[in-house]
C-alpha cells in the first residue's frame, strides 16, 4: 500500500480504519488532534476500537488517542506501529 502524496484534506482521515503493522484492527478515526500553532496533526482520536487490544485501559464507550508519530502509512486504511508493543512500552496514551 502506498502513502498518499501531496496535500490532503485532514477530514479525509475521518472514518478510515486503523490497523497495526501486523494487520490487527485498532479502531476507526473519529476525530483529529491538531496543534494550531504549527498547523499539524498530532494525534488520531479512535472510536469503534478493538476492545481486546485495549482491555484494562479503556472502559465503556471511551475511545483512545493515538499519537500521529505512530502512523506509518495512509491509504485506504491507516497503518500504525504495532499498537500492542507501543502500549506495553509506554503505558499508553490517555483515553478520550
Amino acid at each position: 500500500m502506498e502513502s498518499q502524496s501531496g496535500p490532503q484534506e485532514i477530514t479525509s482521515l475521518v472514518g478510515r480504519e486503523v490497523y497495526s503493522n501486523n494487520g490487527v484492527f485498532v479502531g476507526e478515526v473519529e476525530d483529529l488532534r491538531l496543534e494550531m500553532g504549527s498547523e499539524r496533526v498530532t494525534g488520531l482520536a479512535l472510536g469503534e476500537i478493538n476492545r481486546e487490544l485495549f482491555e484494562g485501559r479503556v472502559e465503556g464507550s471511551q475511545g483512545v488517542l493515538i499519537p500521529y508519530r505512530w502512523v506509518r502509512a495512509v491509504g485506504d486504511v491507516v497503518l500504525v506501529n504495532d499498537a500492542i508493543e507501543q502500549l506495553r512500552g509506554t503505558g499508553g496514551e490517555a483515553a478520550v
